[in-house]
């Protein structure tokens, strides 16, 4: 009965909690440890300690160790991994279906035109937020955004081959 308890607990908290890993923390806490009793604090605070030093999303590293500690096996590590995985996977299979049959609305046009320019925005304002004194930009580095810029947008080349490319040519200049 625990897997089927671990299933809900998890799928719910990905299911209902928003901001990614570490806005989980909280939500986790109260569930494993003061609701079901699955971990001590103890054991809570050094489960967030490992799952930020652990590759991987942090939220789930934390369901995966969680199911793990639970039970005492890989299965209850395994099916704490996939509840909290799982409404996410659902939504966006959902939402892939939609955009693939509503692509063409004019609705959906409008907010793929107002989206674009801002996720360039986002990447833009996370490329200026890196450069600092230790992360200085040089004439190479903008020349090969230049070139690779124009090559996808004026020549309509593939991104793929534009970035191995720029790899390739970055490896000989610098």
């Amino acid at each position: 009965m625990i897997y089927l308890r671990l299933f809900i607990t998890f799928f719910k908290i990905g299911l209902f909690n928003f901001g990614g890993g570490y806005a989980m923390i909280s939500f986790i806490q109260n569930e494993v440890v003061f609701k079901y009793g699955w971990l001590t604090n103890l054991q809570f605070t050094d489960l967030v300690a490992v799952s930020q030093v652990t590759p991987g999303p942090v939220g789930i590293n934390m369901a995966t160790y969680t199911g793990y500690l639970a039970t005492g096996n890989v299965w209850g590590a395994g099916v704490a991994t996939l509840a909290v995985c799982l409404p996410s996977f659902l939504l966006m299979l959902w939402l892939g279906k939609f955009l693939l049959k509503n692509r063409h609305a004019p609705r959906v046009e409008g907010v793929f035109k107002v989206l674009r320019p801002l996720v360039v925005g986002l990447i833009a304002a996370a490329a200026l937020a890196l450069c600092n004194a230790e992360n200085f930009i040089d004439v190479k580095s903008v020349f090969f955004f230049l070139a690779a810029f124009l090559l996808v947008f004026t020549r309509k080349a593939s991104p793929i081959a534009v970035l191995l490319g720029a790899a390739v040519a970055a490896f000989w200049v610098y």
